[in-house]
């Protein structure tokens, strides 16, 4: 119980919403609470969990949820393109599609991607109040979709008038308008942001192509609850997104990447709408979630159109006992796609879930369980346990095992521009198990806190498209080591770093995973004085194995550095500057696709 106030006072506070990136001397490592695990937990105590709160975001100067997910250990982002191209993640060497994605408890992973990844391309930050990740299978707390981890984003209550204007390099600009009111009984908010660029040609420049690619994003949010009274609340929020993209293709006659009039527009929308009431001794929670997706793109005169929506349907129950707390529940998750070759398909999953925690002393446990049932490929059961004990000194001892599934998406389901003669193998969900540990120390002033964790990932029955068709067939292993550390180094400084050793491979083939760096890692150096604030972060990836049309390439290395800076000019302006690619370097997240030279942006922030 020696956490019981933390983790209840968090559990009222967000349901849905994993070692925190930045924080100030009041607040240590153990009160860093993620509530992605159905249970609030903290996150000393839970292998694989990682918290960006908002001041890291705002810190960091971040636009994009693509700008800060990288420096998380064992995240591989990327982007085929510097503004508006397709931004995925790899979580631990799992494929982009093995990342669940959440927004306010809402899956809103693109059911029409034949890998059912989600593109993080054109979701701005400005309306994101914390993210929380969660490494390693978590298809016992979230189903499906969850083999490499989850990533679940909170949006923010806005208490009076945010505005946000901004302009720089590449004819970019960038504005923002919120407000709300908040109180203990209810709060509504909304806002707006809009962004605007010429960008640089999505093909690297170096290679001959001069043509800039445009991009333009817009974001509209609201958000609101009211308590009825103690024992019935309601919630909900919506989030919408529409954006263009200027992209370049792969023209003949040498179907090589270079400057085309390709585009592509995407529609996006999520929400989510819940009752939260207290009976029978148990807190709970009634919720609607869905997303939408539709998807146009033009490439040298022909058009493509995908459509996709996912809905969920959710009862959770929490409550404790002395030592025990525990959620159980029951899911009703529907997926749809339209594809462009005509093809369409509806994808349901029926679960019952349940999770417990018992702390006690210096030991806290947590174990999971989940049965699904999809319509069209069997029932899976998965499972999770962690451990973790307080070794004194400092010094917290953890260690998980968790087992996940995938179904396969839609594309895979209808077999989308399959040509293989019939009949197509009769697919079943990939499966996965993996084994973590890790330990963790922290000072005892809360000035320095590090971790290292060691992992294993194995995923079974991996479904390839291969001679014109979809089949079980890959087996992939990951292994990996993660540190990270921060310090409090005085006079106003912290320092936080991040690294991670990734060795994916195919153990069908032999081969490295493709866009799998072996070495990445980050360093950011933040100062905060009486009126002035700023970070300059350098972040830094290895080689990797990349697709160059039919065979495979190497990526190289690179080593680049942002800084981000803002003074308040009284306490309602702030003025803000940042500057990327400090040192004007040359590189490419993804073959063929360059970045971004050295450009500056300079803004102002409005707060009422």
């Amino acid at each position: 119980m020696k956490r019981s106030i933390l983790l209840s006072t968090a559990a009222l506070s967000a349901a849905f919403a994993a070692p925190a990136f930045a924080f100030d001397e009041a607040t240590q490592l153990d009160d860093v609470v993620i509530t992605a695990t159905r249970i609030p937990a903290i996150v000393a105590d839970t292998p694989g969990a990682r918290v960006i709160d908002g001041k890291t975001i705002e810190q960091r100067g971040a636009i994009f949820a693509a700008d800060i997910l990288s420096d998380v250990p064992g995240l591989s982002v990327t982007r085929s393109g510097a503004f508006g191209g397709v931004a995925q993640v790899r979580m631990r060497g799992a494929t982009p599609g093995k990342t669940l994605v959440l927004v306010d408890g809402a899956p809103v992973n693109d059911a029409a991607e034949p890998n059912g990844a989600y593109d993080f391309s054109s979701f701005e930050l400005a309306d994101i109040e914390r993210i929380e990740v969660l490494s390693g299978p978590q298809s016992s707390l979230w189903g499906s979709d969850a083999i490499g981890g989850v990533i679940a984003f909170t949006t923010k209550e806005i208490e009076g008038l945010r505005a946000e204007a901004e302009a720089g390099s590449f004819d970019t600009v960038r504005g923002r308008l919120a407000a709300g009111v908040a109180n203990e009984t209810y709060a509504v908010s909304a806002y707006v942001s809009h962004f605007d660029t010429d960008g640089i040609s999505a093909a690297d420049e170096a290679d001959g192509n001069p043509e800039a690619d445009g991009f333009r994003s817009t974001t509209l949010g609201a958000k609101g609850r009211y308590a009825f009274s103690d024992l019935v609340k309601v919630d909900g929020s919506a989030r919408w997104n529409k954006s263009k993209a200027d992209l370049d293709g792969f023209p003949a006659p040498n179907y090589a990447l270079a400057d085309t009039d390709d585009t592509q527009e995407s529609e996006q929308w999520s929400g989510f709408g819940r009752v939260a009431a207290k009976a029978f001794g148990l807190n709970h929670q009634f919720s609607v979630s869905a997303s939408d997706l539709d998807r146009s793109s033009v490439s040298d005169g022909f058009g493509s159109t995908f459509t996709g929506d996912r809905q969920a349907y959710r009862w959770q129950a929490n409550g404790a006992t002395q030592d025990i707390d525990y959620a159980f529940g029951v899911e009703r998750n529907e997926a749809s796609a339209a594809l462009s070759s005509g093809l369409s398909r509806d994808l349901s999953i029926t679960s019952v879930f349940g999770v417990a925690q018992y702390d006690v002393g210096a030991l806290n446990l947590t174990g999971g369980l989940r049965y699904d049932d999809t319509d069209d490929f069997g029932s899976k059961t998965t499972g999770r346990v962690s451990a973790a004990y307080d070794l004194a000194g400092g010094f917290i001892l953890s260690g998980a095992y968790g087992t996940g599934f995938k179904s396969p998406t839609v594309s895979q389901a209808v077999c989308d521009y399959c040509y293989a003669p019939l009949p197509w193998p009769e697919l079943k969900p990939e499966t996965a198990d993996s084994v973590e540990i890790a330990l963790g120390w922290t000072s005892t002033d809360g000035r320095f806190d590090g971790r290292a964790t060691l992992y294993r990932l194995n995923v079974e029955d991996q479904i390839t498209y291969t001679a014109g068709r979809y089949i079980n067939v890959a087996k992939t292993r990951s292994d990996g080591f993660e540190l990270e550390g921060r310090a409090l180094l005085g006079a106003g400084f912290d320092l936080t770093l991040a690294y991670a050793w990734t060795d994916a491979e195919d153990r069908t083939t032999g081969a490295r995973l493709l866009r799998v760096p072996e070495h990445a890692g980050s360093a950011t150096l933040g100062w905060t004085g009486d009126r002035v604030s700023g970070a300059l972060t350098v972040r830094a990836e290895g080689d990797q194995d990349d697709s160059g049309g039919f065979s495979t390439v190497a990526r190289e290395g690179f080593v680049t550095a942002n800084l981000n800076a803002a003074y308040e000019l009284t306490d309602k302006v702030t003025l803000t500057a940042r500057i990327e690619n400090l040192a004007d370097e040359h590189y490419q997240q993804v073959f063929g696709y360059g970045e971004p030279g050295r450009s500056g942006y300079v803004g102002v922030r409005l707060r009422y």
